[in-house]
């Protein structure tokens, strides 16, 4: 009976050995097929497809910041903490403002480093949450009556952020660059949104819109490189959106 126990035991402790053994070449496989360049894209592509795809039938995400809707991907808006937290931005632009969920975002993190103020322009004029830090207003992004209320505001700011997020076609993206990147000081970010779009990798019938005017502004503009490290988290709704000045 004891030899019949102790043959038990080492059955059971061989097969925990083989178990384990087995489980660490699994673990090294998959790290070894996952450190494939094409593989990570691959997922990482899929998992965009996945979480993007009510973005696709619906071109909005289900994110709510105090119980106004912000339209953003979580891991977009932590990578905004870290922008703000780092360059201390005296004033943001927001170009597009929707409901002002993404705004009160930004004023909160304004309010939580004791620095900075929100300027948000929208085409539309609708019922927005309302906050010391916010200013609104009303008409395009392009508009020179409307960069003329805060470009003096702004060539006299230390460091300054601008997020662009409104027309999302080529045309209107590229002027809103040319445009605001004199804003931008060394080593502050000019954000521009929604980059996944035409097929980037959701919306492929959407026709050239942020990715391709991103695409053709570094051309043109060698003071800005995007900055990969704020892609860190892999999914994003902004790939190769976050510009940031370097000369």
């Amino acid at each position: 009976m004891y030899r019949k126990f102790q043959n038990a035991v080492l059955q059971g402790r061989l097969i925990r050995a083989s178990y384990l053994k087995l489980m660490s070449i699994v673990d090294w496989l998959l790290s070894y097929v996952l450190s494939l360049p094409f593989i990570k894209d691959f997922i990482v592509a899929c998992f965009k497809i996945i979480v993007t795809s009510n973005h696709e039938q619906t071109r909005s995400i289900d994110c709510l910041w105090m119980g106004t809707r912000a339209n953003k991907y979580p891991a977009d808006l932590w990578i905004y903490s870290e922008i703000i937290y780092s360059t201390k931005p005296d004033i943001i632009i927001e170009c597009g403002t929707d409901r002002g969920g993404t705004t009160t975002f930004l004023a909160s993190l304004c309010d939580l480093f004791g620095n900075g103020s929100v300027i948000s322009i929208d085409v539309e004029s609708v019922k927005r949450p309302q906050h010391p830090r916010i200013q609104y207003l009303h008409g395009s992004s392009t508009q020179k009556e409307i960069t003329g209320i805060f470009e003096d505001q702004i060539n006299s700011a230390k460091n300054v952020l601008v997020i662009l997020d409104s027309d999302h076609s080529k045309e209107h993206v590229l002027n809103e660059l040319r445009l605001y990147s004199k804003f931008i000081k060394k080593g502050n970010y000019l954000i521009v949104e929604d980059t996944l779009l035409n097929g980037h990798p959701v919306l492929n019938s959407f026709g050239p819109g942020p990715m391709e005017a991103v695409n053709e502004f570094l051309l043109e503009n060698k003071d800005f490189i995007v900055d990969k490290n704020c892609e860190k988290f892999l999914m994003s709704l902004n790939p190769r959106g976050y510009l940031m000045r370097v000369r």
